[in-house]
């Protein structure tokens, strides 16, 4: 393998980094997004650091991009994307005529499993479901290093499966997905609901102000126990891999996970829950790695 460049295009920042046939790392740089600016800055934002990292790696081959979402097969645009200007945008396309080099487009939460299932914590496991528990909540699955996508390139979407019918709107139009509870933003829009003040959920589980409310630590493990419950049930990975913010809740590994287990349709679980070995670079190094494991 030679030397391969990944982007990883957020809601905040944008990602690049260069890494070799050891899965070194050669060189790195983050940007903020600017998602607010719209679709055409943002493109032209990523296009300008491509062209930055493919001097520096000397790289003619493809590049590996990684975004909420997916490319639909039939039209060529991104759907799915919680960055909504980006949504019935020719992103992939456009990139590449833009650099003149095939580029390669993957779900963010398929590139985290990737990275995970290969380099990180789940390398040792054959089937694997890598969260992103973040500012959005979802998904992906790799089977023997493998990235499983499924006909209609949604398989892992666990953050729109239905928690409650008649619950929360959410931004893909559906009531009451996963993703309206457990998410960074589902959360504090909770605890500002029940308190009347903001709070992120790193202080309020840190400084533990749930003990004050503690409705909303119930509801936050019941509902993440309860959604991967039904992916134990369906899937029944190897392993569960957790990314994004949020994995860095201890509470997700004891309560979280015995509720997960509790809820399951099995009398004993042997399903691991486990955090993330690659901080949040995990999805910029899977895209990296695209078209090694396609």
């Amino acid at each position: 393998m030679a030397n391969r460049i990944g982007i990883d295009l957020g809601g905040t920042k944008i990602e690049a980094i260069i890494i070799d046939d050891q899965f070194q790392v050669i060189d790195r740089k983050r940007i903020p997004t600017l998602r607010d600016e719209g679709y055409d800055a943002i493109i032209n934002r990523i296009i300008d650091l491509s062209k930055e990292m493919i001097s520096i790696g000397d790289i003619d081959g493809p590049i590996g991009i990684c975004t909420p979402g997916t490319i639909e097969a039939t039209t060529g645009l991104l759907k799915n994307s919680n960055t909504v200007c980006l949504i019935g945008k020719p992103i992939q396309q456009d990139m590449q005529d833009a650099l003149g080099i095939p580029v390669l487009m993957e779900n963010d939460a398929n590139c985290f499993a990737l990275a995970e299932a290969t380099i990180g914590a789940a390398k040792k496991y054959d089937v694997v479901f890598g969260v992103i528990l973040g500012t959005g909540c979802g998904a992906g699955i790799v089977m023997n290093k493998k990235i499983h996508r499924g006909p209609n390139a949604i398989a892992g979407e666990w953050g729109h499966h239905t928690l409650y019918p008649d619950g929360r709107s959410c931004y893909c139009g559906n009531q009451g997905c996963t993703e309206s509870y457990i998410s960074g933003t589902a959360l504090e829009s909770e605890w500002k609901e029940l308190t009347g003040e903001f709070a992120t959920v790193t202080d309020v589980i840190d400084n533990k102000l749930y003990e004050a409310q503690p409705e909303w630590k119930e509801n936050f493990m019941m509902n993440f126990g309860r959604a991967l419950s039904n992916v134990i049930d369906i899937l029944d990975p190897d392993a569960i891999v957790l990314g994004g913010g949020l994995s860095k809740v201890d509470l997700l590994y004891t309560e979280g996970m015995q509720t997960a287990y509790k809820e399951s349709f099995s009398e004993v679980v042997r399903t691991p829950i486990i955090k993330n070995k690659l901080g949040d670079s995990g999805g910029v190094f899977g895209a990296a790695m695209i078209m090694d494991h396609i």
